[in-house]
C-alpha cells in the first residue's frame, strides 16, 4: 500500500488542479504550484524540500526556454506593425490565384502562426477575408476556418511559439529537432482542416458574406486603409521567419552528423563550431529580431521600435510563469519518485507509453480549453514517468504533448469565439461545427502521424 501513496497523492494533486482552474477564481499558475505541492509532499519530501525543487525546476525550466519566448515576442511584434502579415497574406493569394484562395489563406496562416500568435495573427489577416470573400465569391466559413486551422496547427507544433517551446524545454529535446517535426506533422493536419473547410461551404451556401455589421462599409474602409499603406516587399517580409529557421535546423541536421565517424575531427572544424553558435535558438532569434529591424522598419525611430516590442514583450509574462510553473510541478514528480513508480506500472499496460502526454493533454485541453496549459501541464506529468522507461523516443512523445492539445476547442477556448464571433455565427451548434470539429480533425491526424512516425524511428 505504501508503494501507492506517491500515486494516489499524484491523483489528488492532478484532481485539485483541476478543480481549481475550473471552479475557483484562482489563476492556473497558483493552481499548478498547490499541486506540486500536494505532489511532493503526500509523496514523502519535506516541505521545505519540496520548494526548493519547484525553485530549482521552475530556473532550470525558464533557463532552457525563457529568452527565446521573448525574441519571438519581439519579432512577431515587429511583422505585425511593419505590414509583413498582411504582404505574406496577399503574396499567396495572388500565386495561388483563383479557386484556390482556402490554400492561400491557409498556408499563410501555417507561416504567419510559426512568429506570431495565433489570436493576433487571425485579426490581423482577416479584413483580407472578408475582401477576398467579397472578391472572388467564396464561402466565408471556407475562407476564414481555412486561415484559423493554418494558424492553429503551426501555433501548436512549432517552436518559437510558446506553447511547443515549453513543451521541448519540460522534455529536454532539441528545439531544431521539434520544429522539422512540427513542421511535417502539421502538413496533413492543414490539409484536412482546409477539405473540412470546402464542405463548410456545402452545408452552408449562405455564408459568402460577414454576418455582422455592413459589410460594404467594412470593406471600403479596408481597402481605403490599404491604400495609404506601404508594405514591405515578400522576400523581407518572409526573411526574419526563414532565417533563424533555417538556421536551427541547420544545427539540428550538423548534430547528426557529428554522430557520424566518417567525419573526423569534426567537433573542431570551425564550420561546425560557428553554426552550433548561430542555430542556438537563443542566436538565431537574436539574428532574427535585428533582420526585422533593419529590414521591415529600416526608417522607425528608435525609440518607436524598442515601444513596438516592449508592447510584444507585455504578453510574455503569463506565457514565461505557466511554463515555469509546468517544469516545476514535473521537477516534484521526478525527484519524488513517483513519476519511477507510475513508469513500472504503466509500461506493463497494453499502449504504446508515447500515448501518455498526448492522453494527458487531450483530457486538460477538454476540461480547461487552453492548449498552452494542457500541452504544458502534460509535459510536467508525463516527462517524469516516460523518462523512466527505456526505447522511448522523447521527442516524438513532446509532439504528442502538443497534438493532444489540439482536442475539441469549443466554450472555454478564447479562439473558439474569436472566430465565431468574426464570422458571424451565434448559434451554438453552428459554432461547434464549424471550429470545434476541424480542431478534432488535426487532433485525430495528428495522432496518426505522431504514430506512424513512432514505427518509423
Amino acid at each position: 500500500m505504501t508503494l501507492y501513496i506517491p500515486i494516489i497523492g499524484l491523483g489528488v494533486s492532478v484532481f485539485t488542479l483541476l478543480f481549481l482552474v475550473l471552479y475557483s477564481r484562482v489563476h492556473a499558475i497558483i493552481a499548478m504550484l498547490i499541486a506540486a505541492i500536494i505532489a511532493g509532499i503526500t509523496s514523502g519530501l519535506s516541505i521545505t524540500n519540496t520548494v526548493d525543487i519547484i525553485t530549482k525546476g521552475f530556473g532550470s525550466t525558464l533557463g532552457n526556454i525563457g529568452i527565446v519566448i521573448g525574441l519571438g515576442l519581439m519579432m512577431g511584434r515587429i511583422l505585425e506593425v511593419s505590414g509583413a502579415t498582411e504582404q505574406i497574406a496577399y503574396s499567396f493569394i495572388k500565386w495561388l490565384g483563383e479557386k484556390r484562395e482556402e490554400w492561400a489563406v491557409a498556408i499563410t496562416g501555417y507561416i504567419v502562426s510559426i512568429p506570431i500568435f495565433v489570436d493576433t495573427a487571425f485579426v490581423i489577416i482577416y479584413p483580407i477575408i472578408k475582401t477576398l470573400a467579397k472578391k472572388s465569391k467564396k464561402n466565408l466559413l471556407t475562407l476564414g476556418v481555412s486561415l484559423a486551422g493554418g494558424l492553429i496547427i503551426t501555433h501548436h507544433l512549432v517552436p518559437p511559439t510558446p506553447g511547443p517551446l515549453g513543451v521541448a524545454g519540460i522534455f529536454g529535446v532539441d528545439i531544431g529537432a521539434m520544429m522539422l517535426i512540427g513542421m511535417i506533422l502539421a502538413i496533413p493536419c492543414v490539409i484536412g482542416i482546409v477539405f473540412y473547410a470546402k464542405w463548410l461551404s456545402i452545408k452552408y451556401p449562405e455564408y459568402y458574406f460577414s454576418g455582422e455589421g455592413d459589410f460594404e462599409k467594412i470593406h471600403n474602409n479596408y481597402m481605403e486603409e490599404k491604400s495609404n499603406k506601404r508594405l514591405p516587399s515578400l522576400f523581407l517580409s518572409l526573411l526574419p521567419i526563414i532565417v533563424p529557421i533555417i538556421l536551427i535546423l541547420i544545427k539540428a541536421i550538423n548534430n547528426i552528423l557529428l554522430k557520424v565517424d566518417v567525419i573526423l575531427v569534426k567537433e573542431k572544424r570551425i564550420y561546425f563550431q560557428f553554426i552550433d553558435f548561430v542555430g542556438s535558438p537563443i542566436i538565431a532569434l537574436s539574428i532574427s529580431v535585428l533582420i526585422a529591424i533593419y529590414t521591415l522598419m529600416p526608417k522607425v525611430r528608435k525609440e518607436e521600435i524598442i515601444g513596438h516590442m516592449e508592447i510584444g514583450l507585455k504578453s510574455a509574462g503569463i506565457i514565461l510563469l505557466v511554463t515555469g510553473v509546468g517544469g516545476a510541478l514535473g521537477a516534484v514528480l521526478r525527484e519524488s519518485g513517483t513519476g519511477g513508480i507510475l513508469a513500472q506500472q504503466i509500461s506493463n499496460l497494453p499502449i504504446t507509453p508515447i500515448l501518455i502526454p498526448f492522453i494527458i493533454a487531450t483530457l486538460v485541453r477538454l476540461i480547461q480549453g487552453s492548449g498552452t496549459v494542457a500541452m504544458v501541464t502534460s509535459a510536467s506529468i508525463s516527462v517524469p514517468v516516460i523518462s523512466e522507461i527505456p526505447d522511448i523516443n522523447m521527442l516524438l512523445a513532446a509532439q504528442a504533448a502538443t497534438v493532444g492539445a489540439f482536442f475539441f476547442s469549443y466554450f472555454n477556448d478564447s479562439l473558439f469565439w474569436m472566430v465565431n464571433r468574426m464570422m458571424g455565427i451565434k448559434d451554438a451548434k453552428q459554432q461547434m461545427i464549424v471550429w470545434s470539429i476541424p480542431t478534432t480533425i488535426a487532433w485525430g491526424i495528428g495522432l496518426c502521424g505522431i504514430l506512424l512516425l513512432n514505427l518509423i524511428m
